[in-house]
């Protein structure tokens, strides 16, 4: 087959002839690659759309690569303008960056410059723009992605976004207490997260061999779970501030359907202009323009942002993230007094607020879906329908094969009934269902998902 249909070729004629070259491609990209921020006569972005090799130097850098030293790494990256070249100073900007501000900015030289051929690494003294190498020197300065730049007035460059949701976590500490600095030191603990078990063991392997390099205990896989509403709020809740002399009205209700998926590709966001917010909630999902306008004491909004983000962090039943829910302040009676109406005060009244307007609005528990997709021969239908069944799983398609007795299913699955098995089908997550059933009735399954949590 490798001499019939070679697929080196095939790849590299159908990449050459197909994709557009950099210098055509970043004229348009620009956009979408440097900060949205920026001015449109900057310097580092005009130099991107030109792929410029005479312009200040702009490296985005997008993965780290473990090399035969253990703990040392390879900055992989891609060089949109400029040359970088070895023994280089550069301004190292990680995701964090502002320009401006001195956070997360290191001023370091690049020791060497290599290129990835296959399986070999070849040094070289420079590359230009247009091209991608390896970065040896800057690695203990950067987590997984960063911007690399000569310019000193440059902004960041954006950060990849990537579509994979993770949603089975295990619990890892250190065997060896004297190993706890390499972890989280107060607790001495990571929870590391990822799409199902066979990624979480790649995660664990190179967190124990490349990055920590220390041994490690692993708890028992778990599900990640969002906490939901079915419903307006019964009542009116009222919440009280601990000196008795503010008060918060507050209901909560689910979002319109298709909201929370618009938040997730982040179509609305809350760096987004408040006006055009606003005309988006308007036109899609027929949200009353007017309806927050009317705003309180300023003093008292960052104190809700920190609530808001507490409680929906760390929700009523079992503590999950909170996942398509809107709440809605009726009515804030505030003390007069500034010194009686401080973060102490409005702090725990709004957080007791969101939790009993969330428990008198039905609450319910999502659960992540897997979508599933099985080949195989006609014999084997029957047992993968069964085993489906068995597990909450339901086939949505079949179709067979042309000319051939392989079928081809595609199943929904949920998370926490595919572990357990010996082979590691194709699945990606898809969706969160909800788990129609009273968590206060300590005979429903979800009553025990609790429990476990």
């Amino acid at each position: 087959m490798q001499q019939w249909l070679p697929a080196s070729d095939v790849f590299l004629t159908m990449i050459a002839i197909h994709l557009p070259s950099p210098v055509v491609a970043q004229k348009y990209r620009a956009e979408f690659i440097y900060e949205v921020m920026c001015p449109q006569d900057d310097e580092a972005c005009l130099a991107i759309k030109e792929c410029n090799p005479n312009a200040p130097l702009m490296v985005y850098i997008s993965k780290m690569i473990p090399t035969l030293h253990r703990g040392r790494f390879f900055a992989f990256g891609r060089v949109f303008s400029g040359i970088v070249k070895s023994n280089q100073s550069v301004r190292i900007m990680g995701p964090n960056y502002v320009l401006g501000r001195k956070e997360d900015l290191y001023v370091k030289n690049i020791h060497r410059i290599n290129l990835m051929m296959g399986r070999y690494i070849e040094p070289i003294e420079d590359v230009p723009c247009e091209n991608i190498c390896c970065l040896v020197g800057v690695d203990q300065y950067l987590t997984k992605t960063s911007a690399i730049t000569t310019y000193e007035n440059a902004y960041n460059l954006r950060a990849m976004k990537l579509s994979v949701t993770s949603v089975v976590r295990v619990v890892v500490e250190p065997r060896n207490p004297d190993d706890l600095p390499k972890l989280v030191e107060e607790s001495g603990e990571h929870i590391v997260a990822g799409v199902g078990v066979l990624h979480l063991e790649i995660c664990l392997k190179d967190l124990e061999e490349d990055y920590a390099c220390i041994s490690i205990k692993v708890s028992d896989s778990m599900v990640s779970y969002r906490e939901t509403v079915s419903e307006e709020s019964e009542i009116m809740c009222v919440s009280k501030s601990p000196n008795k002399h503010n008060r918060i009205y507050l209901k909560a209700r689910p979002m319109p359907d298709g909201l929370p998926e618009d938040i997730d590709k982040d179509e609305i966001t809350s760096r987004r202009e408040f006006k055009a917010r606003a005309h988006y909630l308007n036109e899609k999902y027929d949200y009353d323009i007017n309806e927050a306008r009317l705003q309180y004491e300023n003093e008292i909004k960052y104190s809700c942002i920190v609530v808001f983000q507490w409680a929906t962090k760390e929700s009523v039943l079992a503590e999950e993230n909170i996942r398509g829910v809107r709440f809605d302040i009726h009515h804030i009676i505030l003390n007069s007094d500034a010194i009686h109406r401080g973060c102490g005060q409005i702090i725990p009244t709004a957080r007791h607020a969101i939790y009993a307007s969330m428990l008198t609005a039905k609450p319910r528990l999502f659960e992540p879906v897997y979508l599933y997709e099985v080949e195989c021969p006609e014999v084997a239908l029957g047992s993968i329908y069964g085993l489906l069944n068995c597990r909450r799983g339901y086939v949505f398609e079949d179709h067979q094969v042309a000319e051939t007795s392989i079928f081809i299913l595609r199943a929904y699955l949920t998370n926490n009934e595919s572990f357990g098995g010996q082979a590691f089908p194709q699945y990606i997550f898809d969706h969160w269902t909800i788990i129609n059933q009273d968590p206060f009735d300590d005979s429903t399954e979800v009553r025990q998902i609790i429990n476990d949590i």
